[in-house]
């Protein structure tokens, strides 16, 4: 089976189309061309001309992990379920039931977004953590809630808040301001900060500064 042509694709300059024995077999990205070795006029084997088709599913599939990672930073366990969906069977353009991506082919994906760095868990939590304090004001214990809901583990969401600048006191006072209008009874207030995860002695060292 021989390589005939290798060309750039019109809507995509960084993938080329690959044709064997004059027809198109596969799709790759540039830099997958070179770290393969293929070249135009090359006799390739039926076993090397799956291995690169699927190189190209896995292409394919990084890239679009890839894009969804830039989106924000994601856990790791929020790309796995990301993944996963991959996995399952989906119909093409023309009605078709096309086979989802393989597990090995998934869990290459992942493996390669936390070598390069785009998936790790210490960065999320740190933006995570400085995210929703700049919204909002939001307590420990839920930010705590919120991480572990996205697979962080205990040792990582606590030595992230142990180096975050923020404060439960702080934090407070933030809804304080934006909230005292909507509860100007005291006891209300304390009852809906209380709902929000924040500590009783936290809430009353907030209210007394504010009074």
């Amino acid at each position: 089976m021989k390589i005939t042509s290798i060309s750039p694709q019109v809507r995509d300059q960084d993938r080329v189309n690959v044709l064997v024995d004059g027809k198109y077999r596969f799709s790759l990205d540039v830099a997958q061309v070179g770290e393969l070795g293929i070249k135009v006029g090359q006799e390739y084997s039926d076993e090397d001309i799956k291995r690169f088709e699927a190189e190209s599913e896995f292409g394919k599939l990084y890239v679009r992990t890839l894009n969804y990672c830039m989106i924000r930073p994601h856990s790791a366990r929020e790309v796995k379920d990301y993944l996963k969906k991959k996995t399952l069977p989906s119909r093409t353009k023309t009605g078709e039931l096309k086979n989802g991506a393989s597990v090995e082919l998934t869990d290459r994906v992942l493996e390669r977004l936390q070598k390069k760095g785009y998936v790790n868990d210490q960065k999320f939590a740190e933006y995570w953590v400085e995210n929703r304090s700049q919204a909002k004001g939001i307590s420990q214990r839920k930010l705590t809630f919120e991480l572990r809901q996205k697979g962080i583990s205990s040792q990582i969401i606590s030595d992230t808040l142990d180096e975050s600048a923020r404060n439960d006191t702080e934090e407070i006072q933030k809804i304080i301001n934006k909230k005292r209008s909507k509860y100007p009874d005291d006891q209300k207030l304390m009852a809906y900060l209380a709902r929000l995860g924040f500590g009783y002695d936290d809430i009353k060292q907030a209210l007394d500064s504010d009074n």
